[in-house]
């Protein structure tokens, strides 16, 4: 008995089928958009402390660790075998941005800060911001102070309706709160 031809077409064109379909399935999972309009949700991944150059500026050498965490505050690792290491690790992971990966070390004689290796130059607040500000417009940043011209150009307030002096009412005497013992 012979197979027929439409059966032998399906033993080949199924299984050729199937690894059609589960090809374009892998593809889709690593795409980041799906016909430019659909966007898988990505988890924004921050870890750690952010330590600008300012904060690093603040810390000084001899300053107690109980300053040091004031100031930069509680690091991320430290080791019951190098209780005179702490490191600040800082990691952040946002859609649109770079990367970023920064690490601190202080190291301390005793109770007293030894010195701080930031692996680098460190970034401004201002460019930190900056540098993970994903917005899609240039946001302007509004004045927070009037010039001279603005602040004549204000409309006068009105003055508050004067209020009539109350006669002065006889001062009101109240029983003690507590009852005193004979």
């Amino acid at each position: 008995m012979t197979a027929s031809p439409l059966f032998r077409l399906a033993r080949i064109a199924l299984p050729a089928a199937v690894l059609v379909l589960t090809a374009g399935c892998q593809s889709l999972q690593w795409s980041d958009n799906f016909l430019g309009r659909i966007t898988p949700y990505r988890l924004e991944v921050v870890q750690g402390n952010v330590i600008t150059k300012e904060q690093a500026a603040l810390v000084r050498p001899g300053m107690s660790k109980a300053q040091v965490r004031d100031v930069l505050g509680s690091p991320l690792l430290t080791d019951l075998f190098h209780v005179d290491r702490w490191d600040y690790v800082f990691t952040i992971r946002r859609r649109g941005a770079e990367p970023q990966l920064r690490t601190i070390v202080a190291l301390f004689d005793g109770d007293k800060l030894k010195s701080i290796e930031t692996g680098g130059e460190l970034p401004a607040e201002r460019e930190f911001v900056a540098s993970i500000d994903t917005g899609k417009s240039s946001r302007s940043v509004p004045a927070l102070t009037l010039t001279d011209e603005q602040r004549k150009a204000l409309p006068v307030p009105p003055r508050p309706p004067q209020i009539e002096a109350v006669p002065d009412v006889a001062a009101r005497t109240y029983p003690p709160l507590e009852t005193t013992a004979p």
